[in-house]
């Protein structure tokens, strides 16, 4: 199949289409590994890529594994036709909120990533217009003024880390664009406190104790420093909504804090203070780690490839972005920050001529569906020329999930990652260290460079 083909498939001649007989219809899980939970939990945490690379060796597109968790065994799936099926499928069927618990202490019961059916809908619908048009245009001066501020910093000339460097913007950009928050001193102080919330949910030792004390002990308990970070955080952010809600030009605000404390749902009743604050932790998180991530990812991918970058300084010289466009997109194929989407199913369900139980958990599995030869050829290659020759697929490149569940900020994190790399190499250039292509290493749920994405920028010319 060409690449073409491949990322343009016709849907129309999906395998799960297929009559199946009524022995295929008894509930059944895909083949997986037969090692212990425990086992499969510990290798889940530490050498995630390594058991989604050797199941798909060995079981194919579907594979069974079972993570330590209170709910069904992971169906892992990689082939577009069953994705698409998941994607496209009921919400009522399929539920990402309950599929997404493990991060409700974090962003709250209310908040989008957790919520289902017709919850997640008037959330959805409540969020959408800061995130389309003119408004999401709206928001590129103010990233560019914080890249433009941020370089100035940047050591020039020698090693330097981007990760924590792009962790700094995509932080302030947030802050600005989605809390609003403008003064010097209060800026800090919430700054401050996210972070120290941030950086207890990105450590892989968390994972293990969430897998050993549960989740309920977690939030509920104050011997394991989470729930103070997270009341920290809460303080200050209920004051800010609190600030907002009594400011005399909310109107004329362009926030997305803003925005929300103005929407309304059909009966006319507006966000409470706890579904704003949850919304506001779920963008933060959805929105500062991933993008920083990739945004480091392209800095080592592009270093690495000087010919990529020469293309690149050249077409943004001429004032043309679709070699930017594609750079983007082929660092989110290559390098996904998060390896699967979840879904809870809420009754049997046929997927891929198997009938899964209700209890299952099914995952789209973006790290391996973004390393099909198939559609990608030399998958592990850096080459963003392939997106300019077919774009990207609705079932084939799903670093945002997809469906309904798609994410909401999708657009945001592209216009970011696109303002910070066009700003930053119309400054500086940007050229590789002397140490080997970092690999990749888990932080928590995301996929991060090994180095943390460590670059040379010197001065331009």
């Amino acid at each position: 199949m060409s690449v073409a083909a491949g990322r343009g498939y016709d849907p129309g001649v999906a395998t799960a289409s297929l009559p199946v007989s009524r022995a295929q219809r008894v509930e059944s899980l895909p083949p997986g590994p037969r090692l212990p939970r425990a086992v499969q939990t510990a290798a889940w945490i530490v050498r995630p890529m390594r058991v989604m690379e050797r199941c798909r060796d060995r079981y194919g597109d579907s594979f069974t594994i079972r993570i330590a968790d209170e709910g069904g065994p992971w169906v892992l799936i990689s082939h577009p036709d069953h994705v698409r099926e998941v994607f496209t499928g009921g919400p009522d069927r399929f539920h990402a909120g309950e599929a997404n618990r493990i991060v409700r202490p974090v962003l709250g019961s209310s908040s989008i990533l957790v919520l289902d059916e017709s919850a997640h809908l008037r959330q959805r619908k409540l969020m959408l217009p800061s995130f389309h048009g003119e408004r999401l245009q709206g928001y590129r001066a103010t990233m560019a003024d914080v890249v433009e501020r941020h370089l100035e910093r940047w050591p020039l000339g020698s090693p330097a880390a981007a990760r924590p460097r792009m962790q700094e913007i995509t932080l302030e950009v947030i802050m600005r664009t989605v809390f609003g928050v403008e003064e010097d001193e209060r800026l800090e102080r919430l700054r401050a406190a996210l972070v120290r919330l941030l950086e207890w949910t990105t450590l892989q030792r968390r994972l293990f104790l969430a897998a050993a004390v549960g989740l309920d002990r977690i939030e509920s308990s104050r011997r394991f420093g989470f729930r103070d970070a997270r009341d920290a955080v809460d303080e200050l952010v209920l004051d800010e909504i609190a600030r907002r809600r009594s400011d005399p030009g909310l109107a004329e605000r362009s926030d997305v804090l803003s925005l929300l404390l103005q929407a309304r749902n059909e009966d006319g009743r507006p966000m409470t203070d706890r579904e704003v604050r949850d919304e506001l932790i779920t963008l933060l998180a959805a929105g500062h780690e991933t993008t920083a991530t990739s945004l480091a990812w392209a800095l080592e991918r592009l270093a690495r490839h000087p010919a990529a970058v020469r293309r690149l300084e050249e077409e943004l010289a001429a004032g043309e972005e679709a070699y930017l466009d594609a750079v983007v997109q082929e660092t989110l194929r290559l390098r996904p920050v998060l390896a699967i989407v979840l879904r809870k199913l809420t009754e049997p369900t046929e997927l891929g001529g198997r009938t899964l139980p209700a209890g299952t958990f099914v995952a789209p599995c973006i790290y391996l569906v973004h390393r099909r030869p198939d559609l990608y050829p030399d998958p592990e290659e850096f080459r963003p020329e392939r997106f300019l020759e077919s774009p990207p697929g609705t079932y084939t490149w799903i670093p945002f999930g997809g469906g309904i569940r798609r994410c909401l900020g999708a657009s945001f994190a592209q216009l970011e990652m696109k303002v910070v790399l066009s700003t930053l190499l119309r400054r500086a250039r940007l050229r590789p260290t002397s140490a080997p292509a970092e690999r990749v290493v888990r932080r928590a749920i995301t996929f991060a460079p090994g180095n943390r994405g460590e670059v040379v920028l010197d001065a331009s010319a």
